[in-house]
């Protein structure tokens, strides 16, 4: 089997490359630029296309599958090519769903937690030596790669995305898997270059439950009114599973939950996460695992990258690092840091970096979004609001966005950090909040320095 990648440096693309290449497939590539750690990855496994740049006269007809990124264009002279010359042209998720669609599908969905989610039950069944392929957005302790597909693994793990599939695919990614076990965290307004409104937005979940195999389960979050419509209007043939928020009690810092008159001992806190944790215990019910077993197997999981990983912790102070870019991902982290740590000063600094966060029209959403932090410090890049090509906004414009009288804006990113470092950390605990890098903060060395 010959697979060629348009634009294989992207983070899932190149975890499919690399996954296809174990597999045994020939994997090619293309792409007019790719960064670390994209580069250095697919340089590991002798998969770093020789020169950058698109190169129609190398598709021919001996390649079986073109696997088409959405950084690619349209007009891309490589997929004009293969429409050319009738080769089957396939979409991310097009092709982990050709690739499993003989194995038992789950999928994980969400405006936020599904990363989370992923790994939970990942974590789990690694734990209880079971065999599974997966997909899913960061890296996990104990994997080496973000995507893995086998001949005969029976489950597949799916982080379910509502983002587009390809620029000539413009289906959410999430619509392909047709799950036998489905999740939804809940739905919070996100990608508004893609779905403009909040009905559209909300509707690709009710379609996405539409998509479900037969005879599935739909697992989702009681509290969500959005998930509460689509449950009361599942077919028929469709299992619901309703879970909420996990009661725990804090103990010098530590999450404790009792499931059955067992206490078990966590390493992630706040509400978000033990919503996460009860969606995931039913998950892996339907996996055929014990509760009793499931929580002894998640006792020792640390989180996946940028989702509340604590990149430093001392006796009187930490930094925690975390995805967090929406309005409603923003109140949940800060919100979850400060009851985990009440008597520590918090420090929340965040980055306006995605499509929607830095368009003006959308920054009303983060009212009251940093209020629980006892200094908020928001941050933005004129020249990536200049390249989205966005109206542009000012610090006086953010500041009064968000609303409350804690926040600080920033437009320049030495200042930011030269601020974190003059302040006294003794207990205190720094949140840094991005999709990004706040334009080149390596934040593991950034948080040895601080402290």
């Amino acid at each position: 089997m010959n697979i060629h990648f348009i634009a294989i440096g992207g983070a899932a693309m190149h975890n499919l490359a690399i996954a296809l290449h174990k597999k045994g497939y020939r994997v090619t590539g293309s792409d007019d630029e790719i960064f670390d750690p994209s580069r250095s990855r697919l340089q590991t496994h002798g998969l770093l296309p020789k020169a950058f740049g698109w190169f129609p006269e190398q598709i021919n007809s001996s390649i079986d599958v073109i696997i088409l990124g959405m950084h690619a264009r349209k007009d891309n002279p490589e997929l004009i090519r293969a429409q050319e010359l009738n080769l089957k042209v396939y979409s991310y998720p097009e092709y982990l769903y050709e690739q499993c669609k003989e194995k038992k599908r789950v999928v994980i969905g969400g405006s936020h937690g599904k990363t989370t989610i992923t790994s939970m039950v990942m974590h789990v069944l690694k734990e209880l030596g079971h065999k599974f392929d997966y997909m899913v957005g960061a890296q996990i302790e104990g994997f080496d790669t973000m995507v893995q597909l086998s001949h005969d693994a029976p489950i597949a793990i799916f982080e379910g995305d509502e983002y587009l599939s390809s620029p000539i695919d413009l289906r959410p990614k999430f619509h392909w898997y047709k799950p036998h076990v489905a999740l939804l965290t809940g739905v919070a307004w996100d990608h508004i270059n893609v779905f403009p409104t909040w009905e559209n937005y909300v509707e690709q979940f009710t379609l996405f439950a539409d998509t479900l195999a037969s005879d599935a389960t739909l697992i989702w979050y009681l509290m969500d009114p959005e998930l509460q419509k689509i449950a009361d209007h599942l077919r028929p043939d469709i299992k619901s599973l309703a879970y909420d928020e996990l009661p725990c009690a804090l103990t010098n810092g530590k999450s404790t939950v009792t499931f059955n008159g067992n206490n078990y001992t966590l390493s992630v806190f706040g509400p978000h996460n033990l919503q996460n944790l009860n969606g995931a215990r039913l998950l892996c019910a339907e996996l055929g695992i014990a509760d009793d077993t499931f929580f002894k197997c998640i006792s020792s999981f640390k989180g996946a990258a940028k989702r509340l990983q604590t990149l430093r912790s001392e006796e009187s102070a930490a930094v925690f690092l975390d995805f967090a870019h929406s309005p409603s991902k923003l109140e949940a982290t800060v919100k979850a840091v400060k009851q985990q740590y009440p008597h520590r000063k918090l420090v929340a600094c965040m980055e306006l970096h995605t499509f929607s966060s830095l368009n003006k029209d959308f920054l009303p959403h983060y009212k009251n979004s940093m209020q629980e932090a006892d200094m908020a410090y928001v941050y933005f890049n004129p020249k990536v609001v200049a390249h989205k090509k966005l109206p542009p906004i000012n610090e006086e414009m953010v500041r009064v966005a968000f609303g409350t009288d804690n926040v600080t804006v920033f437009s320049d990113t030495d200042k930011l950090q030269q601020t974190l470092h003059s302040l006294n950390w003794e207990n205190s605990n720094l949140l840094l909040m991005s999709s990004g890098n706040f334009s080149g903060i390596d934040f593991k060395e950034f948080a040895k320095g601080l402290f």
